[in-house]
């Protein structure tokens, strides 16, 4: 999908994408750039378990959503620009911190390299392709044989939600098929002796306020997949001035009760999570020393 100009995303912004810059919805060019490599215990159970999640941030995005909590890496040409030898020396970093998996966040607009990089080295660990949901087919059926599990967002049903906050008013028909090729290809949920997830497909949904009746299409879309679980999140927090209407507060118990309720109806199984998350405190720190010391070495700051 990349060749002189870039098509790899849904956008198809046909974008000129060098090694060090590009032109389109992303504003990256072809060479990994990360932001953070860390242990993480704020995902799901089944992904931090005991031992973390061993997250590699990319910088860039091709969603750009208004109320992103990670605008710094995803707005910003904020981290470290690293080879494919490089990532792939990263990687054997970060499964060295003794973790469950390799969780690769917002990979899409590095997807080439990254699949590259783990074609270098086999992984002893799990890999996760951590993304927007936002995706073509093409690059799932790319991932065959290198991606354990998907973890997916399915954000908006409504067009004119997804037009407001990302400028993607497709969203919700190509995440969709794209969400049933992760899951066709995944196959169904396989955890280990210690309940973590070694393989399949776990979609998460963010319920947004005023919104609540757009939860119940998408939790009605995956209801029709083979059986997949599900990550119901309440941690919306407005950022970056969000002036969207509804979107300038937190979600109300309520809502988020409404939202469950449906994810019981349909008999869905997954995970809930508490009212403390809905706050900027989970918003993961850039910088920190563990980061900072995985990446030593490695590449070239941007």
């Amino acid at each position: 999908c990349i060749r002189d100009r870039c098509n790899l995303c849904p956008r198809r912004c046909n974008a000129p994408r060098g090694a060090q810059s590009g032109a389109g919805r992303c504003r990256m060019g072809t060479q990994p750039v990360v932001a953070r490599a860390a242990r993480h215990l704020w995902e799901e159970p089944c992904l931090s378990g005991t031992r973390g999640s061993g997250t590699v941030f990319f910088s860039g995005c091709a969603m750009g959503c208004a109320f992103c909590q990670n605008a710094r890496i995803s707005r910003e040409a904020f981290g470290v620009r690293l080879s494919e030898r490089e990532l792939c020396e990263l990687f054997e970093r970060v499964e060295a911190l003794g973790v469950h998996n390799l969780n690769l966040v917002s990979p899409t607009h590095f997807a080439p390299a990254i699949l590259r990089a783990l074609q270098m080295r086999r992984m002893r660990i799990p890999v996760v392709w951590n993304s927007s949901g936002y995706e073509r087919v093409e690059v799932v059926r790319a991932c065959r044989g290198w991606v354990d599990v998907f973890l997916p967002d399915f954000k908006f049903y409504d067009s004119q939600t997804a037009r407001q906050v990302a400028q993607a008013p497709d969203y919700f028909p190509v995440a969709l098929q794209a969400i049933r090729a992760m899951r066709e290809q995944s196959g169904a949920a396989v955890y280990d002796a210690e309940g973590m997830l070694v393989s399949g497909t776990l979609v998460r949904h963010l319920v947004l306020p005023l919104r609540v009746e757009e939860t119940r299409h998408i939790l009605s879309a995956v209801a029709q997949l083979p059986p997949t679980p599900v990550s119901l999140m309440r941690q919306y927090t407005p950022m970056n001035g969000v002036s969207i209407r509804g979107l300038e507060r937190r979600l109300t118990a309520r809502e988020y009760a409404r939202a469950r309720e449906w994810m019981l109806q349909l008999g869905l199984e997954g995970y809930e999570q508490g009212a403390q998350a809905a706050t900027d405190a989970f918003t993961p720190d850039f910088e920190d020393e563990e980061s900072r010391l995985l990446l030593e070495g490695l590449g070239t700051p941007v």
